[in-house]
């Protein structure tokens, strides 16, 4: 407010002055004017008498400057910002460090005397082929290819300080360096080739009649059997024995389809069964065109044996009715033979007492007393395609039997 007031109050006194100089002029004038005016006081009427010298002031004009100060207020607005502001205090914690001295103690184990010490082992007191085994990261390595490699002649013995070759696979005897094969290795990869060989047995035969072979990788007597019987109706020679992987035959068995009719005397009958000694084998069908039946058989064994034939008749079939179809010979009653109610199931007779018939033993040698034992169900097979299933008694008539007999070979075993 003082502020305010300063310049009004300049202003009043400067109009004040103005009018203080105006009133001295407009006195001078109205002393000119005064003769027809009302009385004076005493000093106007002095003046009027006696002419008083004239005067002049000199009029002082006075400048003030008048400053006008503009105050601006200007109104400012705090923003006040609140921070928070969390305080940490880290205690340093004391620093241990630990220097562990790892010491490693290297002992040297001076290689063993052998050829390759890599593929030797020492045996420990109280070790087994199967402890050994465990310890031998390999899966070929077991307690039989061990005992192959080192041929131990028993696995269960092996002594303590004996040296072992591990590397069962290498035909390398690393004891001593010489060259050998492990037969229980050889003998397994020896298996996966007859499996091959059984798998392709069983699809050719096993439409023909055939039991259905183990597929076991091992080539036994019913496995050799059915080779014999593959050579036979494929043209190659006939003979009792393995069939080396690899090799011309064994193309020809797992290139065929089917089995043909051996083309020899046997086929030259409406009705044949060819009795082969060599293979134990029974190949049955007529004419010319294709196979019906191929029946692992067993002929008569050392000193019976089943007596070579062409083409013989079959001249009697007898069903035994009265005694479930066995008939016991008067030869080789029972107790001489296989025993089961009676050693001949439905037997068909072809040379006087020989007969072609059904038995509880029949294994892939020659066993009988000269006949020619099949399987039994074999044998119904046989009875009902010769149409005799229904006979009511022993028939004596070759021509309703209708069939020719041949028997061939000889057995090497």
């Amino acid at each position: 407010m003082v502020e305010r007031r300063f310049p009004l109050l300049l202003c009043a006194l400067l109009l004040a002055l103005g009018a203080c100089s105006t009133s001295t002029s407009s006195g001078d004038g109205e002393v000119g004017e005064g003769a027809g005016g009302a009385a004076a006081d005493d000093s106007t009427s002095t003046a009027a008498s006696a002419p008083a010298p004239t005067t002049t002031v000199p009029r002082t004009t006075t400048s003030v400057e008048s400053t006008t100060t503009s105050t601006s207020t200007t109104t400012s607005s705090t923003s006040t910002t609140t921070t928070s502001t969390t305080s940490t205090t880290t205690i340093p914690q004391p620093t241990t460090t630990s220097t562990t001295t790892s010491t490693t103690t290297t002992t040297t184990v001076p290689a063993l005397p052998v050829f390759n010490p890599e593929c030797v082992v020492e045996v420990e007191p109280g070790d087994s082929l199967f402890r050994i085994a465990e310890r031998i990261d390999d899966d070929n390595v077991n307690v039989d290819t061990l005992a192959g490699e080192n041929f131990l002649a028993d696995a269960d013995v092996i002594n303590a300080g004996e040296y072992l070759d591990v590397c069962v696979d290498n035909n390398v005897d690393d004891v001593t360096g010489e060259k050998r094969e492990n037969p229980a290795i050889a003998e397994a990869e020896g298996r996966a080739y007859v499996e091959v060989q059984q798998r392709e047995l069983t699809e050719l035969f096993g439409p023909l009649g055939s039991p259905e072979l183990l597929v076991d990788g091992i080539s036994g007597p019913l496995t050799r059997q059915m080779l014999c019987a593959a050579r036979l109706g494929l043209g190659l020679p006939v003979r009792l024995a393995n069939m080396e992987p690899g090799s011309d035959e064994e193309a020809t068995l797992l290139a065929a389809d089917h089995i043909s009719v051996p083309w020899n005397e046997a086929v030259q009958a409406d009705r044949w069964a060819l009795v082969d000694r060599t293979c134990q084998i029974m190949f049955v069908s007529q004419g010319t065109e294709q196979l019906t039946f191929v029946f692992p058989i067993s002929t008569g064994e050392a000193g019976h044996e089943t007596d070579l034939q062409t083409r013989a008749r079959a001249f009697r079939y007898d069903p035994a009715l009265g005694n479930g179809g066995w008939h016991n010979s008067t030869t080789y009653p029972v107790a001489a033979d296989n025993a089961l109610n009676g050693n001949m199931y439905r037997p068909i007779y072809f040379n006087n007492g020989e007969a072609i018939h059904g038995a509880s033993v029949v294994p892939p040698y020659p066993r009988s007393k000269g006949c020619v034992r099949m399987h039994v169900d074999a044998q119904d097979v046989l009875v009902a395609w010769l149409g005799l299933a229904d006979a009511g008694g022993p028939i004596w008539e070759p021509s309703r039997i209708n069939l020719a007999v041949t028997v061939q070979g000889d057995y090497v075993g």
